[in-house]
């Protein structure tokens, strides 16, 4: 319940940035770079003057946004080519099997530097690439239960009534694996906000100025060598405890699921 609230008051927090935000996070004010904290700015500012609260509260929007696509279309990937590999089994189940093999042999973060090649930098070609990444982890684990709902007696019963194969597997099957779906998305996203972010760490996602708490804590590291660490402390906690909060959430869900 924690885990969820604080998630909830992130999203929350994020949703009404304009409204809350007390400056805008892209406005230079050099007079007062890197300030430390005060009445006026509570976590301080970074090198070009801009507030740092600001620019949390904006950054979260690409720090949440990116992930959530990823996870989003890697779980619709992954969830079809579970169903698909389950109902047919043999050699299309040997193939699809396979190649998700292969894809986990290969890290997340290649992917996404190579679609960034590809694409050029920012969040799309880092959502491609992290997409692929991310199919495995779903369909490895929704192929087992599928395989498991596919020899039940409802299965057969339905296949007995003349049901095709798309209506059993969207009207039957795919609500029964639906607990399973959404609890490994869920811990799946705690570990696509640590790529995203480590992605726009290299200069390769979100582009200056814009904000992000990936970018934060690699523009935040040259500004704690000139005595004002705030930015990517702040950060970088922010980001391990929206990591955090997300793993325990998808625990949880997963026991119960």
């Amino acid at each position: 319940m924690t885990a969820a609230s604080f998630l909830v008051v992130v999203v929350a927090v994020t949703l009404a940035a304009p409204l809350l935000a007390p400056y805008d996070p892209n406005f230079p004010d050099l007079l007062n770079a890197l300030g430390g904290s005060t009445a006026a700015h509570p976590l301080g500012t970074d090198a070009l003057g801009r507030d740092v609260l600001s620019r949390l509260m904006y950054g979260a929007r690409t720090t949440l946004l990116g992930p959530v696509l990823v996870i989003a279309v890697s779980s619709v990937a992954g969830t079809a080519l579970a169903i698909t590999a389950a109902w047919a089994g043999g050699r299309v189940d040997a193939v699809v099997s396979r190649a998700l093999d292969v894809l986990f042999a290969v890290p997340g973060i290649v992917f996404a530097l190579v679609t960034v090649a590809v694409l050029g930098p920012g969040i799309p070609g880092v959502v491609a690439g992290l997409a692929v990444a991310y199919t495995p982890y779903v369909a490895r684990v929704v192929r087992g239960a599928a395989l498991r709902e596919r020899g039940l007696p409802y299965v057969a019963a339905a296949w007995v009534q003349g049901r095709g194969v798309l209506a059993i597997c969207t009207r039957h099957l795919l609500p029964n694996l639906r607990p399973i779906i959404i609890a490994q998305s869920v811990s799946a996203l705690g570990f696509a906000v640590i790529d995203v972010a480590a992605v726009s760490f290299l200069g390769l996602g979100v582009q200056p100025p814009d904000a992000d708490w990936g970018l934060m804590v690699k523009s935040g590291l040259d500004s704690a060598m000139r005595g004002q660490p705030l930015e990517a402390l702040s950060a970088g906690i922010l980001i391990a405890l929206v990591v955090a909060a997300f793993n325990v959430l998808g625990d949880r869900l997963g026991r119960q699921s």
